[in-house]
């Protein structure tokens, strides 16, 4: 096998435009790493071989084009994102049987881009978790330890690409999904501002939070991707209609004048000491680039946790009622009655945490509960957004670690779901305002690798891209790799 697994996809492309590589030697090569690789990683959990090989010949039979830099390019999708008569199960018992029959809107933008979708990763289910162990069918390994949780939901996505199966993923990030694994597994991951990629064909948890968006071994590549999925659609009430605009072009600008504001409720006593001392490194590399850097609060952060499972699980609660063993998917064979199809359907189909979800949010949406708790929890979120916006009206970007901790033990959150939920507790106020967010490798703590998250104003990817490529050149963690990449790490 050649060493073409280490490119990105920015190498990648150069290599395929120039005719140095053509894209069938490309895909072969990704299906033969996949096959040396997933017994000990297990991230994926469909190939799209056949399809994949046919693209590739297609492509090059008819040349490279300049406009389509990402053509041949081979992109894995989490499970949970539909794909035309090839499986799509949200990592749930439920939905083991589903081949859907449309794509989703990103999908559609991937093949208008001629990438080549090579098949569907592992995740939590429904994306409901943050360790890849509620998935029904596999026990993801992150990258740089197989005794390490990839973190999730989009472990799969995020784990395929630091281990050099696929040069790029696509994730959803409902509460930090895309930038905790990212940070866990020493990639990069962006959650887009809310509305600026189509959710049409994204399996639904929870509608005003979910966001699909791109994971790759570095900055550059991850804006091209980007570039690709972004734009209005019709098909999503939620989609902004806005110009999508070259997400790279600001790539390698200088930094001066730059205003990054870092809050103190992220920097607490509750953040690993390694953890802190990585982003306080961070820090003072944006000062010698000659960005201005000063602390700033957002005093109702701290609710961020209590609003956002109250909120998420509501949502869930009303969209998994779909599931219900009459249309699709699972149906329990244990029936006297109407009324067990759709019980024992839900019960034998979804897993602990999908039902502990469902339970909550249809606890807080009820009669007597419903001002008590999802009200209340949507005007604290309204105060969470009244202070990002505060910050944003002096700061060009905010700076904080991606989570406290760096990869925890396999097990560990078990028996304590709320332990698992404080996980996120950095990563949750971008998904409840809405903002956009990345993850970016910032160093190492016991061998294992720390994400630093840069957050933007609403629509302003093109800036964190900007300063997340300064740092990138300024520092060397995104060069490391995990010994499953050929690194000592």
């Amino acid at each position: 096998m050649s060493e073409l697994y280490k490119l990105g996809v920015k190498e990648l492309s150069d290599k395929i435009q120039s005719k140095e590589v053509s894209v069938t030697e490309v895909v072969k090569e990704t299906f033969s790493r996949i096959e040396a690789t997933d017994e000990q990683l297990e991230a994926f959990l469909t190939l799209n071989e056949e399809k994949s090989l046919e693209m590739a010949k297609e492509l090059d039979a008819k040349g490279p084009s300049s406009d389509k830099p990402l053509a041949g390019i081979p992109i894995g999708i989490k499970d949970n994102i539909v794909t035309k008569d090839l499986l799509t199960t949200a990592a749930s018992k439920m939905l083991y049987n589903f081949n859907p029959p449309y794509d989703a809107t990103v999908m559609t933008n991937l093949y208008g881009a001629n990438m080549i979708p090579v098949g569907k990763l592992n995740m939590d289910e429904f994306a409901m978790g943050s360790s890849t162990e509620t998935s029904y069918f596999k026990k993801t390994k992150n990258a740089w330890s197989d005794k390490k949780v990839p973190g999730g939901s989009s472990g799969g996505s995020a784990a395929s690409v630091a281990a050099g199966q696929i040069p790029a993923s696509l994730g959803t990030d409902t509460g930090g999904s895309i930038r905790q694994p990212a940070s866990y597994n020493g990639i990069v991951g962006m959650k887009p501002t809310y509305g600026r990629v189509s959710r049409f064909g994204l399996i639904a948890f929870a509608s005003s939070l979910d966001q699909i968006g791109p994971m790759t071994r570095n900055v550059e590549d991850n804006a091209m991707i980007l570039n690709a999925i972004s734009g209005h659609d019709v098909h999503d009430g939620t989609s902004a209609k806005k110009e999508v605009p070259d997400f790279t072009s600001m790539i390698g600008q200088s930094m001066k004048g730059m205003k990054i504001g870092v809050p103190k409720e992220f920097m607490t006593e509750g953040v690993n000491p390694e953890v802190r001392k990585s982003i306080e490194e961070a820090i003072e590399t944006y000062r010698e680039l000659g960005a201005a850097v000063e602390e700033v609060s957002l005093p109702h952060s701290q609710y961020g946790v209590q609003v956002y499972y109250i909120m998420a699980s509501s949502e869930a609660s009303s969209n998994l009622q779909r599931f219900d063993g009459i249309r699709y998917g699972y149906r329990t064979e244990n029936i006297s009655n109407l009324e067990d199809v759709y019980v024992n359907s839900r019960s034998e189909g979804f897993g602990e945490e999908v039902k502990r979800r469902i339970m909550l949010g249809t606890f807080s949406l009820s009669a007597g509960f419903y001002d008590a708790y999802f009200k209340k929890a949507g005007q604290v979120r309204t105060l969470i957004v009244e202070d990002f916006k505060k910050v944003f009206k002096d700061y060009d970007l905010i700076l904080g670690p991606v989570s406290p901790t760096i990869a925890h033990d396999f097990g560990t959150d078990k028996d304590n779901p709320v332990t698992a939920y404080m996980r996120d507790i950095l990563t949750i106020p971008v998904n409840l305002a809405g903002l956009p967010g990345i993850s970016l490798p910032c160093g190492f703590s016991e061998g294992m690798p720390v994400g630093l998250q840069l957050i933007g104003n609403y629509f302003e990817e093109e800036k964190i891209y900007q300063a997340a490529s300064a740092f990138e050149a300024a520092t060397d963690f995104h060069k490391k790799k995990p010994v499953i990449l050929g690194g000592n790490a």
